[in-house]
């Protein structure tokens, strides 16, 4: 039941000089992109969005769980309401992920050959490796759930049992994350029922008091929705449940951003390491490889099926890569010791290594179109540039409300409603009217300013026939327009309009228009 483990390190585990110095360039160069990525690129819509929620004090929200809002928080109290300030929390759990995930292959394969093949293909990936630096709530999901794989690893390795509460803890602070962190279940199942240990286990107080644990961390999150009518919960499995009938577009949409935020070889590669070690693992009951394969392939597996019938999310499917990345560097150091599939072997390494290199050239493709160069190539369709050009709409609102006396801006969209509060920084209150449900909670710094003055309404164009217009006594007088831009591309056209008559109600009862959120697909 429990596996040996060597320290010894023999000559073909060593890494060369040369391969040292190669790799020590690239993770230097690929974090320093990071870094840079991270200072000059302005936010998108959804950082902006997590940003606002690190300026309140509540349990949790209608979209997420806190644990985003702490990590954002963490890092502007120490650079400040900066481009970096707000990702640096993010960038350092990425980097400390990097090491749990390069701690569980040394621990499974005591190869440094391997352990730095799981350290690259994240970073060579341009979703975790330029994109790390992204404000999402993955980027605190994927160290805790990684740190729960980790413990588990140490409870194989040294049959300790209080390694349960250590996973118990971090897979609690995982939930405190992002709920997709229930999709590891399965692989905890499996990890506690498939090896011979598993009367142990069952009859074993730790991995119930790890339960508790978990539970008792992700308490704040129960609390609220216990208190907000399950609120957040509601919204989730509505999103999920969504169904719009089997099309093919959703599919090839799904599976062509795994090609190009993972790579297109890094994608097949990882995917089938993390098959190929599954069948290692059951087939031996091996119960780390078990739960590293499984933690992988579970989640694509649910992902790939909604995919039928529901657009994925880019961001949805992250939590999956970095077991399947761990499961390709163990699959090839087994392939290695077996030694009787040369033909898998010969193949396999080379192809992991060619994977990484594509993708380190990606990453550095990718950074200089973003970063340095001029070009704008299909920019209506770039979801980079979809989300450009804020900061002068909020410049040119800002200067509309001055000139028409102005004391509070409106919106009836999130992003806009995110976008306009980060580049303005409060300097005048600005509220999503609708929507409420998502800002329960929220402090209220606006009321006085609506009821002292006019408003100006911002949002896209067209936008007549609005929930104000159609809803409230409210008058609308358009004032001035503005249009997004991408490098000269016109993204979007926006329309400002002056709002008197009506003072929103930031508290509306669940029942009324304003407060009921929209699901986008």
């Amino acid at each position: 039941m429990e596996k040996a483990v060597t320290t010894g390190i023999t000559k073909e585990q060593r890494l060369s000089p040369r391969t040292m110095l190669a790799a020590v360039i690239a993770i230097s160069v690929l974090v320093t992109l990071q870094v840079v990525y991270a200072v000059t690129a302005d936010l998108r819509t959804d950082e902006a969005y997590y940003w606002t929620f690190s300026k309140e004090n509540v349990l949790s929200y209608l979209d997420h769980p806190p644990m985003i809002a702490w990590v954002v928080r963490f890092g502007t109290a120490i650079f400040g309401d900066t481009n970096f300030g707000a990702r640096f929390g993010g960038l350092l759990a990425m980097w400390i992920a990097l090491a749990l995930l390069a701690d569980i292959v040394w621990r499974l394969t005591r190869d440094r050959r391997f352990v730095l093949l799981a350290v690259l293909m994240p970073l060579a990936a341009p979703e975790y490796g330029l994109f790390a630096s992204r404000i999402l709530p993955d980027v605190a999901l994927i160290p805790f759930s990684l740190a729960m794989v980790w413990s588990l690893v140490r409870l194989t390795e040294s049959n300790d049992s209080r390694w349960w509460l250590a996973a118990g803890l971090f897979g609690g602070l995982a939930l405190l994350s992002k709920y997709t962190a229930i999709f590891f279940a399965p692989a905890i199942l499996a990890f506690v029922l498939v090896p011979p240990w598993r009367t142990r286990w069952l009859r074993s107080l730790y991995p119930w008091i790890a339960v508790v644990i978990a539970l008792l961390v992700f308490s704040p999150v129960l609390i609220w929705n216990w208190q907000h009518d399950w609120a957040s919960f509601k919204f989730q499995f509505i999103r999920a449940g969504a169904d719009h009938g089997i099309s093919a577009r959703t599919v090839s949409d799904f599976l062509g951003l795994q090609f190009a935020l993972v790579g297109p070889i890094l994608f097949p590669v990882a995917l089938a390491g993390a098959t190929m070690l599954a069948w290692r693992g059951y087939r031996r009951r091996d119960p780390a490889f078990i739960l590293i394969s499984t933690c992988a392939l579970v989640p694509f597996a649910y992902f790939l099926w909604k995919s039928l019938s529901l657009r994925i999310g880019d961001t949805w499917p992250m939590l999956v890569w970095p077991f399947a990345f761990a499961a390709a560097a163990i699959n090839l150091a087994e392939i290695e010791k077996e030694r009787r599939s040369n033909w898998i072997l010969r193949t396999a390494e080379p192809w992991a290594k060619a994977a990484i290199a594509l993708g380190i050239v990606l990453n550095v493709a990718i950074f200089y179109y973003y970063a340095v160069s001029s070009f704008a190539f299909a920019a209506t369709k770039d979801p980079v540039a979809k989300e450009a050009g804020y900061g002068e709409i909020a410049r040119r609102a800002k200067a509309t409300a001055d000139q028409v006396g102005a004391t509070w801006i409106a919106t009836l969209d999130y992003r806009i409603y995110a976008e306009l509060r980060w580049h303005l920084k409060d300097s005048i209150p600005v509220v999503q009217v609708n929507e409420r449900s998502r800002f329960i909670g929220f402090k209220d710094f606006s009321s006085e300013a609506m009821k002292s003055g006019i408003g100006l309404y911002v949002d896209s164009m067209p936008n007549d026939g609005n929930v104000i217009e159609t809803k409230t006594p409210a008058v609308l007088r358009p004032v001035g327009q503005a249009v997004r831009t991408w490098r000269g591309v016109v993204i979007e056209p926006f329309a400002f309009k002056t709002i008197t008559g009506w003072v929103p109600d930031l508290s509306p009862p669940p029942d009324s228009p304003f407060y009921r959120w929209r699901l986008l697909n």
